[in-house]
């Protein structure tokens, strides 16, 4: 017996830990994918389906092996059917990681971004000083920051804008009393492009009850993009920040500056 395990022990390669840690990593970004959704529930359903079909087989119960083994031949497929915005978020996730960065080796070789870095302070400081604004006068708001617009749900809905930022653009179009208030507000390279914008809803089941629909619009469209969204509450006036389906509520002023100059 000593002899069995000392030999499993000299067996066992570098690369055998390096495969464990991989498949742990692999386990761990898919189950903060799915963790509060329902697809949590759905892949307890498809473990207990092949529970089952491992049970039937070693009892040989032929007639349901057949049957459950018909539809775990093709539980590849179905699968990737049930399971294709969690398979989108975890490479957009990858994605985002290598694009990101390339995107600061890039700057660092090329050097002079101090102007980019100007404009983009004077754009938040006028997305803050609106959001400040709205919160005073508590004034329903919802930004979307994306680096694409080939997104099909930016595309299909709102009102096309394409106009720079400014604070009493912004106002504007989030006062109560313009046909543009409902909806979101795209943001693409520091320019508004739609107004009034649909976006999916998050499908999570651990968001608190209070949650309205720009916080589950905000939390569905990070969920699936690599998108950031600003919240201001239009009951509380509270500004939120939302990134890859995780939210921070209630931040002030300069905390929400903080987390937009690193993003943008």
């Amino acid at each position: 017996m000593e002899a069995t395990d000392f030999n499993l022990w000299n067996s066992f390669r570098l690369l055998d830990l390096l495969d464990v840690v991989l498949v742990a990593i692999i386990l761990y970004y898919i189950y903060s994918l799915i963790k509060g959704t329902i697809a949590v529930n759905i892949l307890t359903g498809v473990v207990l389906f092949y529970g089952i079909f491992l049970v039937v087989r070693q009892m040989e119960m032929h007639l349901l092996t057949e049957i459950f083994g018909g539809f775990i031949s093709v539980g590849s497929i179905a699968l990737i059917v049930v399971f294709q915005q969690e398979i989108r978020r975890f490479l957009l996730h990858i994605g985002r990681n290598i694009s990101l960065r390339q995107k600061k080796l890039f700057w660092r070789f090329i050097g002079p971004e101090k102007k980019t870095a100007t404009d983009n302070d004077e754009i938040v400081k006028a997305i803050v000083d609106a959001c400040r604004s709205m919160s005073r006068s508590k004034t329903g708001a919802l930004m979307v920051f994306s680096k694409y617009f080939e997104e099909e749900y930016y595309q299909t809905s709102g009102e096309l804008i394409d106009a720079g930022i400014s604070k009493r653009l912004l106002e504007s179009i989030f006062f109560k009393n313009s046909p543009l208030h409902d909806g979101a507000v795209i943001i693409v390279d520091n320019r508004i492009m739609t107004a009034s914008s649909v976006l999916p809803l998050s499908d999570r089941e651990d968001l608190p009850p209070y949650f309205g629909l720009r916080h589950r619009a905000a939390i569905g469209v990070t969920e699936i993009s690599e998108a950031v969204a600003v919240i201001v509450s239009e009951e509380t006036g509270e500004m939120s920040f939302v990134k890859e389906g995780n939210i921070n509520l209630n931040l002030s002023a300069d905390e929400l500056q903080s987390l937009l100059v690193e993003e943008l």
